[in-house]
């Protein structure tokens, strides 16, 4: 019997319908379940063939027991290597060698220093840094976020010099992006599933959370709906998500990708509404039974973005050759 599991934390309405989807269809030697953690030793297999995990992200220890399971066979969605290590600039920067538009970004440098650290740990920063270029490329009005996400946590608009460098003394420790305002025509939320699995919804950022999806006379411009759904496919194939939410603002016609490090996106019914809810429901099932049945015992069962296989991959293939 193929297990598959999921991993939640205070969500209430996904988890429960995933399971129950999953072992609605009676497919032969898979069921699906909550994971239960125990005792987590070292190297010691889990009993589950696929995890999805919805939670890691704000419990270490169940990073640390995901990253055990990948290693000792289990399909682990989304990869917990890969998220652990991934952040919003270097997905901006990856973007943009991909091709996919995106606001023009730069990094600052965290208001305050980091623990343990001197002036001299700053020997090679250039102070005071060239502001003008900064603002000439961003402009104003902009956004200062956290570089590394954080669910709206710390996301601050600023509409000049001054009320950017006020705020940045509010944000501590936090390295922040600081990125373009894109006025926009039309916004998009697309979930993204392994196997290419895309669904467009329409979405308005600026509702209250539970309108967000309420969208008045959509847009139905064929063209722009497929670009959207490309992007969404070349970013979540570049990075490797199975399980993904990426954001575009239209301005001008142009889609460009505001947010797309979501490897644990909102699917409660209460926000996403009963349409929406219905097909990540079923599209989340079909995904995971796939990876189930696909599973092999005793290999590490993780999916990698493009731009590790285009850097990695090549050379195995021509040591290959080689051996021959």
């Amino acid at each position: 019997m193929k297990k598959i599991g999921i991993l939640f934390g205070m969500e209430n309405t996904f988890p429960q319908a995933f399971i129950d989807r999953v072992n609605s269809k009676n497919v032969k030697g898979i069921v699906a379940e909550a994971v239960q953690v125990d005792v987590v030793e070292q190297a010691d297999p889990t009993e589950y063939a696929v995890i999805i995990d919805r939670i890691s992200q704000d419990v270490p220890f169940y990073r640390a027991y995901l990253k055990n399971a990948a290693l000792t066979g289990t399909a682990v969605l989304n990869n917990p290597f890969w998220w652990s290590a991934d952040e919003k600039f270097f997905n901006n920067c990856l973007a943009k060698t991909m091709g996919v538009p995106v606001p023009n970004t730069v990094i600052l440098p965290s208001n305050s220093r980091p623990d343990d650290t001197t002036e001299q740990s700053f020997r090679n920063m250039k102070f005071p840094m060239d502001w003008e270029r900064i603002f000439d490329y961003v402009k104003f009005p902009a956004y200062m976020k956290p570089h590394a996400g954080g669910g709206w946590k710390s996301v601050y608009k600023v509409t000049s010099p001054e009320d950017l460098w006020a705020k940045h003394r509010e944000t501590g420790q936090l390295v922040m992006l600081l990125q373009e305002e894109i006025i926009f025509e039309h916004y998009f939320r697309c979930y993204y599933l392994a196997g290419d699995r895309v669904h467009i919804m329409p979405y308005e950022p600026r509702n209250p959370h539970h309108l967000r999806y309420v969208v008045e006379n959509p847009t139905k411009d064929k063209k722009l709906l497929a670009k959207v759904e490309e992007y969404t496919k070349t970013l979540c194939r570049g990075l490797g998500y199975d399980f993904n939410t990426v954001e575009f603002a239209v301005r001008d016609g142009i889609p460009y990708a505001i947010d797309f490090c979501n490897p644990a996106p909102d699917a409660d019914i209460h926000s996403v509404g009963q349409e929406n809810f219905d097909w990540i429901v079923e599209n989340a099932a079909e995904m995971a039974i796939e990876r189930a049945k696909n599973h092999k015992e005793g290999q590490m069962n993780l999916t990698w973005g493009k731009f590790i296989s285009n850097i990695f991959v090549p050379e195995v293939k021509q040591s290959t050759k080689k051996a021959k």
